[in-house]
């Protein structure tokens, strides 16, 4: 094998990667907020809703975790340009994102609702809170805090997940890699580099949410108790 490993041109294309780096990093926290909320809004519809507010949750669910992410970007990027509605790379990205992993925060809360024994709602009503109160007061702290892990889990796959935008031009990190590797055509480099920053980013996410964790769940953190 003849082939000589040379990392030294990637330092022309760190601007190019730094923006790459930013993208990624933006389209993640700027969907996890909303897609937790969605996911959550889902979750309790699909609990405590009517039949036909059910139905509408339910449908939602099974269609987005049962359909490529990339054929619901090109639906909202290329499908809605076709009607005149034309979306920027980075909102359609973002919209995708947030709707595709609200369907999965929804089976993930749906399950950390369904864990909190009745006992306590029963305790609630007793205390005289309204259903509203009992959901944000007694139900959904401690739905959060069960299935916490899951969501960083769920939140870091989203953040790989973006590395399919690329191909809608949004110029994330998987997207300037290939630019790289087209011009120098040393894709073994290229992607090793890439691999390597994908994993110091998740890394770095997981970290930022488990220090979210230790302040939004003070019980567990007097009582040292893991996630």
């Amino acid at each position: 094998m003849g082939y000589e490993f040379d990392f030294s041109f990637l330092s022309s294309y760190a601007p190019d990667m730094w923006r790459g780096v930013w993208l990624t990093l933006g389209m993640t926290f700027v969907s996890i907020v909303p897609g937790f909320v969605l996911g959550t809004a889902v979750a309790l519809a699909r609990l405590h809703g009517g039949p036909w507010l059910r139905g509408i949750a339910t449908c939602y669910v099974e269609a987005i975790r049962n359909t490529p992410l990339i054929i619901q970007v090109f639906w909202l990027f290329f499908g809605l340009a076709v009607l005149q509605i034309y979306i920027g790379s980075f909102v359609a990205a973002v919209i995708a994102l947030t709707i595709n992993v609200g369907a999965y925060t929804a089976e993930i809360m749906r399950a950390g609702f369904q864990s909190i024994p009745k006992g306590q709602v029963e305790a609630a009503e007793c205390l005289a809170l309204g259903p509203v109160q009992t959901v944000l007061s007694v139900q959904l702290p401690q739905a959060v805090e069960r299935v916490y892990p899951a969501l960083v889990s769920q939140f870091v796959l989203m953040m790989l997940a973006t590395s399919i935008m690329s191909q809608i031009s949004a110029e994330e990190l998987t997207g300037v890699a290939y630019m790289v590797q087209s011009f120098t055509f040393r894709g073994f480099e290229v992607y090793l580099v890439i691999a390597a920053i994908y994993l110091a980013m998740a890394t770095l996410l997981r970290i930022v949410l488990m220090g979210v964790a230790q302040v939004s769940f003070p019980r567990r953190r007097r009582l040292r108790t893991p996630l």
